[in-house]
């Protein structure tokens, strides 16, 4: 009687985008310590966005003692959707994850994704990105917890995601052949773009709760200006994706609504700073979707001014 051959294992391609952060050593040796089941195999693709190989000797030395395979691609324009499209070229798996590379993941983190893209048949899935705080954070930053990421549930289902902890289905028809935005590479929202498309193709997105990644707010973050930029940067890309149904003056009234009545909860909030800043930042969202549908010019979040090398690159 022959003996019945095994089953191939999952493969998963772990990605990485980095650009000038030394944090992706810690990245990297969470993932060196992951949990994985029987059957699931995985690879590690870091795609350094920096002009200059700067993460390079970093990664190759890595490889040497992390155990699995750890692959650097050079996608010298800091413009972070090429990086992430470098990635979707590079991955060969049945699945594709990405994570940042100023986080750590759980040792359940990628067992507890497959389980959820396994049971719901998702395209992708979501997990939730936790805020680390330090001792030297403002109170009201760490009692509201301005930083952790979620999905937001419209109607019970999740219309749009984020790049920071999610798994995606390659064979899926909404995820093959699908890219991220380049000109949304040095702005931000790229991540949001993409998966509110994939949505609107008929993409499912799960969540899986127990899928924790861990984010250290750094000092330059554990500040309102940077929540504010943030926000207001969220807000502007909302307000291109309102853009694309053709009712931008309606929609133009309606946030500015929204952001007078938010100013307004912020001052009945005043003595009471994490409420009160939770509102003024919702107003500053607001605003940000006003400024994209009045056709104001995006600000942006990622890489330097662009040099003449990097302005060809892209």
């Amino acid at each position: 009687m022959s003996t019945p051959p095994e089953s191939s294992p999952t493969l998963i391609d772990i990605c990485i985008c980095t650009y000038r952060r030394p944090y992706l050593e810690q990245t990297l040796r969470s993932l060196a310590a992951l949990d994985l089941p029987d059957g699931l195999a995985v690879g590690v693709i870091v795609a350094d966005n920096d002009i200059r190989p700067s993460a390079r000797e970093l990664v190759l030395a890595l490889s040497r003692e992390l155990p699995f395979e750890l692959k650097y691609i050079h996608c010298p324009a800091s413009n972070i959707s090429l990086a992430r499209n470098a990635c979707l070229d590079a991955a060969g798996g049945d699945f594709l994850a990405f994570v940042d590379d100023d986080s750590t993941v759980s040792p359940q983190w990628l067992a507890e994704l497959v389980e959820t893209a396994r049971n719901t048949g998702a395209d992708a899935v979501l997990g939730p990105v936790r805020a680390v705080y330090s001792a030297s954070a403002p109170v009201w930053m760490r009692r509201g917890d301005f930083h952790s990421t979620e999905p937001v549930w419209v109607n019970g289902e999740i219309r749009t995601g984020y790049s920071g902890n999610v798994l995606l289905r390659r064979a899926s028809p909404h995820v093959q052949g699908r890219r991220f935005d380049l000109a949304l590479g040095r702005t931000g929202g790229e991540d949001t773009d993409y998966f509110s498309q994939l949505h609107r193709s008929g993409g499912k997105i799960a969540y899986a709760r127990d899928a924790v990644v861990d984010e250290p707010v750094t000092t330059e973050r554990a500040c309102f200006s940077w929540l504010a930029k943030r926000r207001f940067r969220s807000g502007q890309t909302h307000g291109r994706l309102l853009a694309q149904k053709h009712l931008r003056l309606t929609q133009a009234g309606l946030a500015a609504a929204k952001a007078l009545f938010s100013f307004g909860v912020a001052l009945v909030f005043a003595p009471a700073p994490h409420r009160r800043n939770r509102q003024a930042l919702r107003g500053l969202m607001h605003v940000g979707v006003v400024s994209t549908l009045l056709g104001l010019r995006e600000i942006r979040l990622y890489g330097d001014k662009p040099t003449k090398e990097q302005s060809h690159a892209t």
